[in-house]
């Protein structure tokens, strides 16, 4: 479809789940608006599609648990999604000499788990040391979470809502000096540190505390950090926002591919093809949803390829006709339930990072296992109850492994595809199911593809390194746009997405926050 006008309160460049967010935010309080995105479909990475020939089999190809999207959002858009939690927390599958066995965390912990350390560090005291971080973090995630819904905080409002052990710990000081001062053992230190490496390449002694914004954001969401699985898939949820966009009035455009953005004394040109012929429109306000590295080319600033981002993730997906046995007998329906940390023992994980930071491959390979059809069988379609869908989600796997080696992708798979067949009583393969055409029905992502399918640069998940989610203390918060975190160097130009100040994983955060910038400023 073609926009209804040539101009607009606001155009939003970019209808990933957060240009949603804003659309439906704006349109809800009656200012008109106009929604371009790139693609054939709204929903950027964060889409539920059918890659197996003739298996409806609807999986959540890129983004794949949600945490971070406040409860108090989906409420005020009145989305019709259901969020459901996982019984199992994680599980990590442990070899000590001949010992072996698989640290199980509940979702909440009981006695299971507690006897679970016992029986991996020989001791409760490792336990303790988990409860008291935790209990913390806990105490932290809910003095942030209410913030992110609001103007930006100054960082020493926030610091003194928190102790400051665990202030200097996960703000001050690279993560790994409190992990490891934390906690005796070398699986429970990785099962700790792996949330700070989603997506980031980076050691957990880094200096620039990029592992440690990680961390905090993947512990924030709803004051709980808890993750969970949209039932349905996560098409479910942006076919959600569309649907409370387009209500509210908005107009989504795809197949809109943006070329140009220009701002003016009253707002900003936006120039796009339609597949066909060059259009453009105006609006009083222009929200980027993609990258800030993206939108500065489209301002006419010009490629700066030392300022590109560098994704670091390999993502798998896979579907299985049955789920395999462990080595350690612990029920597949419990371990894979959670998140299945496979290779990530803290040693493992700086060695991986070492590896790839000088160019190779890590083997092992570290990474996660999540089975989405144990909590929602609904995404299986005809095969429920007759099959699984794993995702594997790999780490210490930057962008530039597979710039200089063509091959490095084939040999990454292998290896990720290994460490899991190294906790299992029998092979991955003779568990896989086979599409229509007698394929194995696997698919790889690596940065390349996230940046060639969706345009992320360098497929950076988070369009570039996080930010802290509040204002350091001497940041000038004069208008609603720096107010909120969202301002960029002109006026009527605003971030609504990733790269926004409080944008990273699937949250609505940047949509949310773009759209009361807009609403306090016109």
């Amino acid at each position: 479809m073609n926009p209804g006008k040539s101009s607009y309160d606001v155009v939003v460049v970019g209808g990933g789940h957060n240009g949603l967010v804003s659309a439906a935010y704006l349109a809800r309080a009656g200012l008109s608006v106009l929604v371009l995105e790139r693609l054939g479909h709204t929903g950027g990475a964060a889409v539920s599609v059918e890659p197996f020939a003739g298996l409806p089999v609807r999986l959540s190809r890129y983004s794949y648990l949600v945490s971070l999207m406040p409860e108090q959002l989906m409420a005020d858009l009145d989305l019709d999604v259901r969020l459901a939690s996982r019984t199992t927390a994680s599980y990590t599958p442990w070899t000590r000499g001949e010992r072996s066995g698989g640290l199980l965390v509940e979702r909440p912990e009981g006695e299971a788990t507690r006897a679970s350390f016992r029986d991996l560090t020989g001791g409760d005291e490792e336990y303790a040391a988990w409860q008291a971080f935790y209990g913390e973090v806990g105490r932290l995630a809910e003095a942030v979470a209410p913030t992110l819904m609001r103007p930006l905080p100054l960082e020493r409002d926030v610091r003194a809502l928190v102790d400051e052990r665990i202030w200097a710990d996960v703000v001050e000081e690279p993560l790994g000096r409190a992990i490891t001062r934390r906690f005796a053992d070398d699986t429970v230190r990785g099962v700790v540190a792996t949330d700070a490496l989603i997506g980031t390449f980076a050691s957990m002694d880094d200096p620039s505390l990029a592992q440690n914004r990680c961390f905090l954001y993947h512990l924030i969401g709803n004051g709980t950090g808890e993750w969970r699985v949209p039932i349905g898939g996560m098409g479910a949820v942006t076919d959600a926002l569309a649907r409370a966009a387009v209500d509210a009035g908005a107009e989504l455009v795809t197949g809109a591919g943006v070329s140009a953005i220009t701002p003016g004394p009253d707002g900003a040109e936006v120039v796009w093809h339609d597949g066909q012929q060059q259009r453009a429109v105006t609006g009083r306000r222009v929200l980027s949803g993609v990258a800030p590295w993206v939108l500065r080319i489209l301002l006419g600033e010009g490629e700066d390829p030392d300022t590109k981002p560098v994704g670091s993730q390999l993502k798998i997906n896979v579907l299985l006709d049955r789920l395999p046995a462990l080595r350690s007998g612990a029920d597949p329906a419990v371990a894979f339930a959670g998140t299945l940390h496979l290779a990530e023992d803290y040693s493992t994980i700086e060695q991986a990072h070492a590896a790839a930071a000088g160019g190779a491959v890590p083997d092992p390979l570290p990474g996660e296992v999540y089975c989405h059809s144990l909590t929602d069988p609904s995404i299986l379609g005809d095969r429920a109850g007759s099959a699984h869908t794993l995702t594997y989600f790999g780490l210490h796997t930057p962008a530039g492994l597979f710039d200089a080696d063509p091959g490095a992708k084939d040999v990454a798979v292998g290896r990720a595809l290994a460490s899991l067949d190294a906790v299992l009583a029998e092979p991955l393969a003779d568990c896989l199911a086979t599409d229509a055409e007698g394929r194995p029905c696997i698919e790889a992502k690596v940065p390349q593809d996230v940046e060639q399918d969706l345009a992320m640069p360098g497929g950076h998940i988070f369009h570039g390194d996080l930010d802290w989610p509040w204002a350091p203390n001497r940041s000038r918060l004069e208008t609603p746009a720096q107010q909120w975190g969202v301002q960029t160097d002109h006026d009527a130009v605003l971030l609504c997405g990733s790269g926004a100040r409080r944008g990273g994983a699937v949250s609505g955060l940047g949509g949310h926050n773009a759209a009361q910038a807009v609403l306090a400023d016109l």
